[in-house]
């Protein structure tokens, strides 16, 4: 079996473990407080339990190597779809093989615990070598190798800074599009000395 196959069946047994958990705590909690309280409306206010996770890490290597690191200072399950995490102060590190640590940080985050896809936004910053960019919505998706940073984009490194629509990067190939929305508009460049 591959170490990917691994990773995934270790992250689904994990999830399955925690919902398991939840269940059996709010199904406890819930008989307690039926048993205490008769008013049918508390009854139904108080079978809704926090679905709330603190301090969350998740971990995953692909198969060439690279390494996901996501960290935040809680979690919450999307009841309707489990395998969906809404994050708050998040942060990430990425080890790409053979290349510098990427940092991500956002206020927010949507983590997908299939396909380890996240959402991140508002205040996201990244950080690569030199080089600091800047926005609101970074889409990073390991399906699609693409990670694309979008919403009032400032790219900096030590000489220049560029303002833009989106920047969008190949995860592997490390190939860059730098474009905006509307045809007219440009991309401003500005050197810094």
């Amino acid at each position: 079996m591959s170490l990917k196959k691994k990773i995934i069946i270790f992250f689904i047994v994990l999830f399955l473990s925690v919902i398991f958990v939840i269940f059996i705590v709010k199904n406890d909690k819930t008989n307690e407080k039926i048993e205490i309280i008769k008013d049918q409306e508390k009854i139904e206010n108080l079978q809704t339990n926090s679905n709330i996770i603190k301090d969350v890490n998740y971990t995953t290597k692909d198969t060439d190597g690279n390494e996901y690191i996501i960290n935040a200072l809680q979690g919450e399950i999307d009841y309707k779809k489990p395998n969906i995490i809404y994050l708050t102060n998040v942060s990430a590190l990425i080890k790409l093989k053979n290349s510098e640590i990427v940092t991500i940080t956002s206020n927010f985050g949507k983590y997908n615990s299939e396909n380890y896809d996240t959402i991140f936004s508002k205040n996201v910053i990244i950080n690569y070598l030199d080089n600091k960019i800047l926005g609101e919505y970074l889409d990073f998706s390991l399906i699609r190798n693409t990670m694309i940073i979008s919403k009032d984009v400032i790219y900096t490194n030590i000489n220049n800074i560029l303002k833009a629509d989106v920047i969008e990067m190949d995860i592997k190939t490390k190939d860059t599009k730098i474009y905006m929305y509307e045809n007219k508009k440009k991309v401003n460049i500005k050197s810094k000395s």
